[in-house]
């Protein structure tokens, strides 16, 4: 069993003075793979539980070394399948993490889980850990839908997992898949109503897309798979938004729905541009050293990860300075997914050039005269009509 060091040479500094950082921790495997996934997930049905454990627990020493003047605000558990990690490691990560660091008062530390019969066994265990946070990935309320979405579970074990968690969890979210081929308006307000119904405080809403190299993308190249056209897109995420809100779910995020004070705080941490560690095979981070704000990424194929970790305590196989620019283009692509927008200064606090230099003002122009865009020198954001073709606007306002 692993154990984490009872003692620390260091003192933990002031809160107030400390910038927010969260805490991405990835595990790659799953039992299946959806047919639409193009996460790094590795299926295997014998987990290497120990090797793991105790190589992600190194990474995180090592990565954690390296932070500077930082406050945890969040932990995140994602994958793969990470309801598939045993309790105690989950333990052991969330002890060595806020042992180390600095958390604030109130520290979010979020598990996904599938809403089998197995993984619905160990939900109390991962509370006993130190999970305050459950993101269920249910996919659709739909048994057809299940099936072709390649899941695992019934809407059944869906209900009963959601149940469970609202007994165990103070805080819980669950994904639903929308804009499914033959899924019509009426269907999908329907299986919303039901969502909507047993939600507790927030949900994350996602429209279908074909992923490139997935199943569905050959499907899609064959002719056997074809999604809602543009004006259905449309009228799905319209109706999403209207039927959240009578709930008072507030769609803080494109594909995010929370009741205030209920948001993601990990998930914020990423689309405000904060600091983040990740962790584990593939696993992306932003972490400032010494005023340097730096890109990084881990080897992502698990059986590399782990022989680089065994070897060297880590396994980052990139690292790279972003200059302002890249910082500009990176924090307006995550930004204006925010119903909040992107605040003026602090993108020039962040990035160390005004938002306006990073953008094309000719095409900023005439994105607000289509009211595709709302800016008044503070906030840019986009509105609902922007939000509803945001890919597109990304790619032409960005220099």
């Amino acid at each position: 069993m692993l154990t984490i060091e009872s003692s620390y040479s260091f003192k933990k500094p002031d809160k107030k003075t400390l910038n927010p950082l969260a805490l991405y921790i990835h595990w790659p495997f799953c039992l299946s793979k959806c047919p639409y996934c193009d996460f790094n997930s590795h299926v295997t049905h014998i987990i290497p539980q120990e090797a793991y454990a105790v190589a992600i627990l190194n990474e995180l020493k090592h990565a954690l070394s390296t932070v500077q003047s930082s406050v945890l605000t969040s932990i995140f558990f994602g994958g793969g399948t990470p309801s598939l990690m045993t309790p105690q490691t989950v333990e052991n990560l969330i002890n060595y993490a806020t042992h180390y660091l600095p958390v604030t008062n109130n520290l979010e530390i979020t598990l996904e889980a599938n809403p089998t019969s197995v993984e619905n066994q160990k939900l109390q265990d991962f509370r006993q850990a130190g999970v305050n946070r459950i993101s269920l990935g249910i996919q659709s309320l739909n048994p057809q839908a299940l099936k072709i979405l390649g899941r695992q579970h019934t809407v059944k074990q869906a209900i009963d997992a959601l149940a469970l968690a609202k007994k165990l969890f103070p805080k819980i979210s669950f994904d639903l898949i929308y804009a499914r081929e033959d899924q019509t308006l009426s269907d999908w307000q329907r299986e919303l109503k039901i969502a909507l119904d047993l939600a507790n405080d927030h949900l994350s809403l996602y429209q279908l897309t074909i992923e490139p190299e997935t199943v569905f993308a050959k499907y899609s190249q064959q002719g056997k798979l074809k999604l809602p056209n543009e004006q259905l897109s449309a009228d799905l995420l319209i109706i999403t938004e209207e039927m959240a809100q009578k709930y008072s779910m507030q769609n803080y995020e494109i594909s995010n729905y929370a009741k205030i004070g209920s948001e993601s705080k990990h998930n914020l941490a990423y689309w405000r541009y904060h600091d983040y560690i990740g962790i584990g095979p593939g696993a992306h981070g932003r972490i400032t050293e010494d005023s340097i704000l730096y890109a990084t990424e881990r080897y992502k194929n698990p059986k590399i990860w782990l022989k680089t970790v065994q070897k060297q305590g880590h396994a980052l196989s990139h690292k790279e300075a972003l200059t302002s620019l890249d910082k500009a283009r990176e924090m307006i692509l995550m930004g204006l997914r925010l119903k909040e927008g992107i605040d003026t200064k602090s993108f020039k606090l962040r990035c160390g050039i005004e938002l306006i230099e990073a953008i094309d003002l000719e095409v900023l122009n005439a994105l607000i005269d289509e009211n595709y865009i709302c800016w008044d020198h503070r906030r840019l954001k986009t509105t609902l009509t922007g939000k509803i073709r945001l890919n597109a606007i990304l790619e032409a306002i960005l220099k």
